[in-house]
């Protein structure tokens, strides 16, 4: 993503980048480590292949996320967060702490 694309605004410029629900799935079933696709379409559950596909492919096109293919047969095709990706940790901490106490009140 070209900068000069991005909102002046830099809250705005993280949702552009984070803006929907299932990107910030994918980064939190990535943060422990690459997963291959199969295994984030189950752990993330409730998306379709072809939105899963589709994000991530926005992701990697952001720089959030690599994704390595295997010639295999079928081709193996694994998925790691960029250090970019991995510096959005402090985000979902703070949306998991907030969440939490908003549930408990």
């Amino acid at each position: 993503m070209e900068t000069k694309t991005l909102p002046a605004c830099p809250v705005e410029t993280t949702l552009t980048l984070i803006s929907d629900k299932w990107k910030v799935l994918i980064i939190r079933d990535l943060l422990p480590g690459t997963k291959r696709f199969g295994e984030l379409k189950k752990s993330i559950g409730g998306v379709s292949q072809k939105v899963l596909t589709a994000q991530l492919r926005q992701m990697e096109e952001s720089g959030l996320l690599t994704r390595k293919v295997y010639p295999e047969v079928p081709p193996r095709v694994e998925y790691t967060l960029t250090q970019l990706g991995c510096s959005l940790k402090p985000v979902l901490d703070a949306m998991q702490a907030w969440g939490e106490a908003y549930r408990n009140g």
